[in-house]
């Protein structure tokens, strides 16, 4: 799979990124390397290796997971009640995206 200057810019776009035209070539292929080499690993046979671990489990008495207990919501007013800013029932944020 090759990826296109034109993508790389598409990614630095969506993620706010403003790289310069050296960074665009050498993000294009950094990228392409990583496609290639995923591409190699797809490769292997990995049917006899046993998972080394794994989010959905059987638990057992050393299992950390908290039982799932259903409770009462946080309030509006309790979970603004530390908030360095509020405003209107919503926690107040600076500005972080100008476009």
């Amino acid at each position: 799979m090759k990826i296109t200057e034109q993508e790389v810019r598409r990614v630095a776009e969506l993620a706010n990124l403003a790289l310069t035209e050296d960074e665009i070539v050498r993000m294009t292929q950094d990228m392409d390397g990583i496609l290639e080499h995923m591409e190699k690993l797809k490769e292997l046979d990995t049917s006899n290796v046993e998972p080394m671990s794994q989010v959905l489990y059987d638990s057992e008495e050393t299992a950390t997971l908290r039982p799932d207990v259903e409770r009462k919501p946080l309030g509006n007013a309790d979970a603004l009640a530390n908030a360095p800013v509020a405003g209107q029932g919503y926690f107040k944020v600076p500005r972080v995206i100008e476009k």
